[in-house]
């Protein structure tokens, strides 16, 4: 199993949600927006490293916005896997217009 990063979407409403998520870098211009879709009362997963051009480039920090046309939960998930023992840090984020 990889080591990857995933950006976890939940959207309870009765609308389907558009995003836009834009990559935050210490020494670079920011990357995106991303655009994706989550459908109503659903959830979708993501990996940031199978987003699409400019590549996140490995080993380097970033910081993401998400911004979104409705409501939405988000959960950022991080699997370290460069060890035998795996490593799970997951944190959740709920923003309010």
């Amino acid at each position: 199993m990889l080591s990857h990063e995933a950006l976890c979407v939940l959207n309870a409403g009765d609308a389907d949600a558009h995003l836009a998520v834009t990559l935050f870098f210490a020494e670079s211009e920011p990357a995106g927006p991303y655009r994706l879709e989550v459908p109503a009362r659903r959830t979708r997963h993501f990996r940031f490293n199978d987003f699409p051009r400019p590549a996140i480039p490995r080993d380097t920090p970033y910081a993401s916005l998400i911004e979104s046309d409705v409501p939405v939960v988000v959960q950022h998930t991080r699997l370290d896997s460069r060890q035998a023992e795996l490593a799970l840090m997951s944190t959740i984020a709920y923003g309010e217009a």
